[in-house]
């Protein structure tokens, strides 16, 4: 671990055991998440029952979808937080509302994770505010153990290629250094967009022109035109070939979400590959 990464878990490990501490109760009994993956991850670790309320949009597991709404990253409702009376407000550090919420009393827990070590660490950060400590190294230990199973069924053929994957409707990219780029890079793909790029720069459609890779991911989310459609993309031997994938909006949020779903990230990212074979290998299986 760096000495950078290190400095912030500390520092947010020490606020975990300050908010579960002042909560005065082995775990919060009313927390709202003002976050998607935080959503996620209060539910992996078996506290969702414990959710009063939720941003607008979480959407996983089906069973928060009846939970009041309260907002987002720029426009949480303050008002509404208020009235739920919660215990713990989980949201991103970069969430307007938060030192609001602070000064008006409500215990207040920022949690971000860029990368899949991050994510880690912060699982069991939540788990410690949540009166659950250890849980959430447990938690990390069985999700890492399904992503190597699964990283081990990528066919040999497919490891080293050169893969660009699409974000934000097709107007930018996840570079090798996102969330979304360490985990192709887990299963032995290689981004052809850089970290020095930035985690996910705005790209245009030359540059996947020029960088001419094995494998382009999309998805039919955010109004993304098919790849086809393109400027020059039609000509690329991926597209030509066969070797694209294009994720419904549901299944990219798997992806997306820098949270406790990654297996099942790494999982569609497996289908798409082993779709592509079989979309490769039908002619010959008829002959």
């Amino acid at each position: 671990m760096n000495i950078h990464l290190h400095r912030i878990v500390a520092g947010t490990l020490a606020c975990a055991s300050a908010v579960s501490a002042s909560s005065g109760q082995a775990a919060p009994l009313r927390v709202v998440s003002l976050q998607p993956s935080l959503t996620e991850m209060v539910c992996a670790l078996d506290a969702c029952d414990g959710l009063v309320g939720i941003d607008r949009y979480s959407n996983w597991p089906q069973t928060v979808q009846t939970l009041p709404r309260v907002g987002g990253l720029s426009d949480a409702q303050v008002e509404m937080i208020m009235a739920l009376k919660p215990d713990l407000v989980l949201l991103r550090p970069l969430n307007r509302a938060a030192d609001r919420l602070k000064a008006l009393g409500l215990n207040v827990l920022p949690v971000d994770a860029t990368s899949h070590g991050e994510l880690r660490l912060q699982m069991e950060v939540v788990a410690r505010a949540l009166g659950k400590p250890g849980t959430g190294e447990a938690l990390w230990k069985k999700i890492d153990q399904r992503v190597e199973a699964i990283r081990a069924k990528v066919p040999p053929h497919w490891r080293g290629k050169r893969v660009y994957f699409e974000v934000h409707g097709g107007h930018a990219a996840a570079s090798e250094s996102s969330f979304i780029g360490e985990t192709l890079s887990r299963l032995g793909l290689k981004n052809v967009v850089p970290a020095s790029m930035g985690l996910f720069p705005k790209l245009g459609p030359e540059f996947a022109l020029r960088a001419n890779p094995d494998l382009l991911i999309s998805t039919n989310a955010y109004g993304t035109p098919a790849i086809a459609d393109r400027p020059g993309w039609s000509y690329m031997p991926a597209v030509k070939q066969g070797r694209a994938c294009r994720i419904s909006s549901e299944r990219f949020d798997v992806i997306a979400r820098p949270g406790p779903r990654i297996d099942e990230a790494a999982q569609e990212i497996l289908n798409c590959l082993l779709e592509i074979d079989q979309r490769a290998a039908g002619p010959a299986l008829m002959r």
